[in-house]
């Protein structure tokens, strides 16, 4: 019996891609470079089953029990050298850290980004962006009003919207939201908003949106097998609309900016922005170009909002579980502060206590826990393996914060992992919440700022009540993809008397 010759070529031509997909992973670095042990892969799918997708860090600790603090594992076809712990992460962050400052391939952020702005950037581009972000932030915090300024201003509104709760149980996920986004609208476009205001509730959306998605197991799923699951329905098809939509926002604003702009008197990140694209449009292939300020402004909006939000619910949270806690910030603010006038930096360094708890808030919630991928610039010798040029590295910051040894019990939520035994603020090199090295977040200082701010503010005027008893609080993330989200709680805004 005869077989269509239409049917014999499908099937051939089935045969080879079935046998491409099956050597790719080994294809890909055949020949180049010793990279370290790690699981034996399956062919396509890689190590994905290996992985729990609902709590990746916890199974790459697993895996390095068993393989060592530098290892490789597969994503689909996309090979991935994991640094586990202090010592493999501060070698290659900082030690190394121009070889391994490049950004790592992500491809749902590639579809729309396509490496612009200075989150998944790279070379000359993500240098000259950086400087300048970092260089404008600053001026800018030394200005008419200064950063600080505008953070107090918004500590004082929050405290406000916090009073209309009336001490009843509420979900504080919205007004810790509107806060520190009101923060970055006020430093990119010199804008503050009211919280009803509906331009506003739409970026809020648009930022929760966003952040909801990208921190789910499906995004992890279209990140290892891109070419598949783009065309198939999912989540990812949303968020890619989202940052689209995040984008003509901006844009908008940028477009405003241009009507009004004075270029000696700049008012925000966007008219410094505007103002080097004027200074370089004689220059070829500057990288002052709108495309870079509308992508730059939302990577400071993702860096600058969702997490300092989060932070501050899942802070709050883990102080009603502790409210033995919340009494010792509050003697240490009347101590230090009182009821007089507003918090301000220079309080931080005498108030030890506070210090430590916003500390530890941040490394026991563990925020970004693998970090965002980094890749090696070029063959690079590390330890006794060689890294090809463009090798994805995953630095578990969870690793490090989670240190035994730096951090004694660290799944207790302890302050006292900042203390030294006189009750003085003790540094740890450990503490990456922010990532280390040349990668490290541009706004850092700001979202220290902001942190320290707004929860001696809430608490210089409030105490915190639980809806339920403090035994029975659960502080388990409900997600560990690419970020942790705080689970949803309520609690009462209790004002202080005399306040």
């Amino acid at each position: 019996m005869s077989m269509d010759p239409s049917v014999v070529i499908a099937l051939g031509l089935l045969l080879c891609i079935s046998f491409l997909l099956l050597i790719l992973p080994w294809k890909k670095g055949f020949g180049r470079g010793k990279l370290p042990p790690g699981p034996v892969p399956l062919p396509i799918i890689g190590n994905i089953l290996q992985l729990d997708l609902k709590n990746i860090p916890e199974s790459l600790c697993k895996l390095a029990k068993d393989y060592g603090s530098v290892f490789t594992l597969h994503l689909g076809v996309e090979r991935v050298v994991v640094l586990h712990g202090y010592n493999a992460v501060k070698e290659a962050l900082i030690d190394h850290g121009d070889k391994f400052a490049d950004r790592g391939h992500i491809p749902i952020f590639e579809v729309v980004v396509n490496g612009f702005g200075i989150a998944t950037s790279n070379g000359e581009r993500w240098k000259e962006i950086r400087r300048f972000s970092l260089m404008t932030l600053r001026n800018l915090g030394m200005g008419k009003r200064s950063i600080e300024e505008r953070v107090q201003e918004e500590a004082k509104g929050l405290v406000e919207e916090l009073r209309k709760t009336k001490g009843l149980p509420c979900d504080p996920t919205f007004i810790l939201g509107c806060a520190p986004c009101n923060v970055i609208c006020s430093v990119i476009f010199q804008k503050h908003f009211e919280y009803k205001d509906q331009k506003f509730l739409y970026l809020m959306k648009l930022l929760e949106g966003k952040n909801k998605i990208l921190s789910s197991w499906w995004i992890q799923v279209y990140n290892s097998f891109p070419s598949i699951v783009h065309y198939l329905p999912g989540s990812h098809h949303k968020v890619i609309k989202i940052i689209h939509s995040l984008y003509e926002f901006i844009l908008e604003e940028v477009k405003e900016h241009q009507q009004t702009l004075d270029t000696s008197d700049p008012r925000d990140y966007i008219d410094c922005f505007l103002i080097k694209m004027e200074q370089e449009k004689q220059k070829q292939q500057s990288e002052f170009t709108i495309k870079n300020l509308v992508c730059t402004a939302s990577d400071l909006f993702a860096a600058g909002t969702e997490t300092t939000s989060t932070t501050l619910r899942y802070g709050l949270l883990l102080l009603l579980k502790h409210p033995e806690i919340i009494g010792n910030i509050h003697e240490e603010i009347d101590r230090v502060i009182g009821q007089n006038r507003s918090p301000c930096m220079e309080d931080r360094n005498k108030m030890p206590y506070t210090n430590a708890v916003i500390h530890e808030i941040q490394r026991y919630i563990d925020l970004l826990p693998t970090n965002v991928v980094h890749a090696v610039t070029d063959d690079v010798q590390f330890r006794q393996y060689l890294l090809p040029k463009g090798t994805t590295i995953l630095p578990l910051l969870c690793s490090v914060l989670y240190d035994d040894e730096e951090f004694p019990n660290p799944h207790k939520f302890d302050p006292g992992h900042f203390l030294d035994k006189s009750g003085k603020f003790k540094k740890s090199d450990y503490f990456m919440p922010f990532s280390a090295g040349k990668r490290m977040c541009v706004g850092e200082n700001l979202a220290r700022m902001e942190l320290f701010l707004f929860l001696t503010s809430i608490l210089q005027n409030f105490t915190l009540k639980s809806t339920i008893n403090p035994k029975d609080i659960d502080t388990s993330p409900i997600a560990s993809g690419f970020s942790k989200l705080c689970p949803f709680y309520e609690l009462c805004f209790l004002p202080l008397k005399n306040r």
